[in-house]
């Protein structure tokens, strides 16, 4: 996906108000990080006299929208979970790079708090940590950012609210956060004092060392007299700077009982990444440090808590940062008072293949706690429980005879059926999973029985936690309703057959007969890693081709229904990723762009055979006209190409003030050669074209400014032309804008409150229903707008 545009970085202190109503593989979280190289965040939004309703290039609103999410529940990394421990049922998770939520205890479901987070400042969308007042339980704290490299321009920010995330205040600093950077399942590295709640501290990675605030998160500075700011990388090797990052200072730790109420509590600890020196404390509120004596060494400490009934630090280590890579780690106990340390690991090393990431104390039950093997992806993840403070062990699941294997839980997917991924392992595996990357494990503090931890695809939890101990089974399920962190490539809303199509980063995609249902599968048979482009023929809608990423082939798929079952393709040469693909407007062939590849491809039926095309390099954008089954476009480097043979040779038509990069265009329904193209960068050409001689000549439309996505819906009452729907700032004010007259004319859909970071990927309205949009995201998975 392409860069977005360059703007001003906010100053180091800088005050932001921001509003709300309120993946990952390796290879998933580097293509999300890859579809937001080049943003940077900026100042707050437009004020009113620059709102596009109020200009002339834009109609004034007509229709109030309504907005929600398409369901998928979940789909992404959950590397954090904070319940709060004064106020019953108040507790915030935070992902990677779709935001933070809080759960709502009536409606059993999470509400998104960042969806305010507008396009110029996407990064915050990212949330490395977030802590929630121990004291003024209505205070809530975000460190936001998405990546300490160039990926993310913009620097990290704290964001602060007094009305549990309603609304947001923001002070920016001096450096970058990763929230979606390695390392990102440590922590907390936000903390409040128990004691003083005015003072927060703050990990910081690339070196950036400890920070502190005295005033409740409005203000921060250095603890200079912090020794240590981490040297640990996962690949010094790496030239982007995503894997090469210092992951820093990981998690701070209060010793509550060395305080009394509005005085800053004196003893605290912190984990640092560096494997010879991974604890510290201090012992005088901040003001000196020291390295814990006789600590460890050999591993990272990705969590440290602390029991404070029985006095003991408890810290989780691996011999990686994680959230993927680990394949050792040990589990140690410090005792506060008498300093002893002692390895109480649930396995012995030699039988250890993970690291341990997951730790948790029973508030209620001092001497319980729990921890995961984050890294144990075969054949799952494990999750380990002491009642005796790390004397013994017991485990979610044990092998019998194996590959059999006997389980203190039972798991019911039927909220989110596809968890089970579509597979049907043999033993040992099971499906569906406890999950992977659990880095996030939480007992509720005031309730011994409910649990609810992180995966890399979910929240999972359990509210019957205690059966395990007794010689029953904790029944876990699906604990993610509301909580919606796909990253969306594309999407497609056919004109009969399921209202929406997806392409998904990471999960790979769905097909939604029901808009407000969790589908009951994703796309199988065969499944990618994560879907790059999809399309379906527009006069016989039933068929639908994909295309996305995998190891090896397959990397195409079909279906002949509308998207319900699919079969394989083969392959051209050279193909490592899905690229975009296009299908006929009869389906009688298509074409398809695929990464890796030395050319475009053409197939007459359903792939078993692929021609090179000529006349088009390869890694052009492909699409088809929507009306004659014997005309394909495609687009590179600012010409825009055509077909009329089938997708057999292609010729050059227009290039001259075109953009040259970050081009998405779509052929109008009905039309033949009717084609908008959107795109472009800040430092070049960039906005909306408009052609109707299937790509000789475009017309620059005058009014928009940006545009970035380009989709069409049912007309207007009256009208006879598509409306228009498209990601763009028009009138000076970035937005989802929509117009009913050929683009004469816009109007904004949605609002301040409703923006949702990055969307600059994917748009479509639907066919059957005026007014319905379907805007794709990069974390928020899809949103729906329809007019209220």
């Amino acid at each position: 996906m392409g860069a977005l545009p360059i703007h001003q970085t906010p100053t180091p202190g800088e005050e932001v108000p921001v509003r709300s109503r309120g993946r990952r593989t390796p290879l998933g979280a580097l293509m999300a990080a890859l579809a937001l190289v080049g943003g940077l965040l900026t100042a707050a939004a437009a004020p009113a006299a620059a709102r596009p309703d109020d200009t002339p290039q834009a109609k004034r609103l007509a229709d109030s929208y309504s907005w929600k999410n398409v369901r998928v529940d979940g789909g992404g990394f959950v590397p954090g979970i904070v319940f709060n421990r004064k106020e019953k049922n108040l507790a915030y998770a935070r992902t990677d790079i779709g935001g933070a939520y809080r759960w709502d205890q009536s409606g059993k479901r999470w509400v998104p708090l960042l969806d305010s987070v507008g396009w110029d400042r996407w990064g915050w969308t990212g949330v490395v940590s977030l802590a929630s007042d121990p004291v003024a339980p209505d205070k809530v704290y975000v460190a936001a950012g998405t990546y300490t490299n160039s990926w993310d321009p913009g620097n990290g920010a704290i964001l602060r609210s007094s009305d549990r995330g309603t609304t947001w205040q923001s002070t920016a600093l001096p450096f970058k956060l990763g929230g979606n950077m390695p390392g990102r399942g440590m922590g907390e590295r936000l903390a409040v004092d128990p004691n003083k709640n005015s003072v927060l501290y703050l990990g910081a990675p690339s070196g950036n060392g400890l920070w502190r605030s005295t005033d409740s998160g409005v203000t921060w500075s250095k603890v200079t007299a912090f020794p240590n700011p981490g040297n640990y990388v996962q690949d010094p090797n790496d030239t982007s700077g995503y894997a090469s990052d210092n992951q820093g200072v990981v998690w701070v730790t209060f010793d509550e009982r060395t305080g009394s109420s509005g005085s800053a509590t004196k003893t605290l600890y912190v984990g640092v990444a560096d494997k010879d020196n991974t604890v510290y404390r201090s012992t005088d509120a901040g003001a000196t440090w020291s390295r814990v004596a006789g600590q460890p060494t050999g591993y990272l400490s990705h969590k440290g808590v602390l029991d404070t009934k029985n006095g003991y630090l408890y810290l989780t280590t691996s011999d990686k940062g994680g959230p993927y890579d680990g394949d050792k780690g040990q589990v140690w106990r410090y005792a506060t008072a008498t300093g002893e340390w002692k390895n109480i690991s649930p396995m012995a090393d030699a039988d250890t293949y993970f690291g341990y990431s997951g730790l948790t104390v029973d508030r209620q039950k001092p001497g319980t706690l729990m921890v995961t093997g984050y890294s144990s992806w075969w054949p799952d993840t494990q999750i380990f429980r002491s009642t005796d403070s790390g004397a013994t062990w017991t485990r979610a699941w044990d092998y019998t005879s194996y590959p059999n294997r006997s389980f203190r839980y039972t798991q019911d997917i039927s909220s989110v059926p596809w968890l089970n991924f579509g597979t049907n392992p043999t033993p040992p595996e099971v499906t569906p999973k406890l999950g992977w990357m659990t880095e996030a494990l939480e007992i509720d503090p005031f309730d011994s029985n409910r649990m609810m931890y992180g995966t890399g695809a979910t929240i999972f939890g359990t509210e019957n936690l205690t059966a395990w101990d007794s010689g029953g089974q904790a029944k876990i399920t699906p604990m993610v309703k509301g909580l919606e962190e796909t990253a969306v490539n594309d999407l497609a809303s056919p004109p009969s057959g399921a209202p929406l199509l997806s392409a998904l980063g990471d999960i790979g995609g769905f097909r939604h007969t029901d808009l407000d249902a969790v589908p009951a599968k994703m796309y199988t048979s065969p499944s990618f890693t994560s879907s790059t482009s999809l399309d379906y023929a527009e006069s016989s809608p039933n068929t639908v081709v994909r295309v996305g990423n995998n190891d090896s082939a397959p990397r195409i798929a079909f279906s002949t229904d509308n998207g319900a079952n699919w079969f394989q393709g083969t392959e051209p040469p050279g193909v490592t990723g899905g690229g975009t693909v296009a299908a006929a407007a009869d389906g009688s062939g298509f074409v398809w762009s695929p990464d890796g590849a030395s050319s475009v491809y053409r197939t007459t039926g359903f792939g078993n055979s692929w021609t090179a095309s000529s006349g088009i390099p390869a890694g052009a954008t492909v699409e088809s006209d929507r009306k004659n089954p014997r005309k394909f476009y495609g687009y590179k480097s600012g010409t825009f190409y055509v077909s009329t043979d089938g997708g057999a040779t292609f010729t050059a038509k227009a290039s001259s003030g075109l953009p040259a990069e970050s081009v998405r265009f779509k052929a109008v329904p009905g039309a033949e050669g009717d084609i908008w193209l959107a795109g472009g960068t800040a430092s070049g050409a960039y906005g909306l074209w408009h052609s109707t001689d299937s790509g000789a000549t475009f017309t620059k439309l005058p009014n928009v400014q940006q545009a970035d996505t380009i989709g069409f819906g049912k007309a207007a009452p009256g009208a006879s032309y598509q409306t228009l729907y498209t990601s763009a700032k028009i009138g000076g004010v970035r937005g989802i804008f929509r117009s009913t007259d050929t683009g004469k004319s816009w109007t904004r859909i949605n609002d301040d409150a409703h923006q949702w970071g990055w969307t600059g990927a994917t748009i479509t309205g639907d066919p059957r229903v005026y007014g319905r949009v379907y805007v794709g995201t990069n974390g928020r998975g899809i949103l729906r707008g329809d007019v209220s």
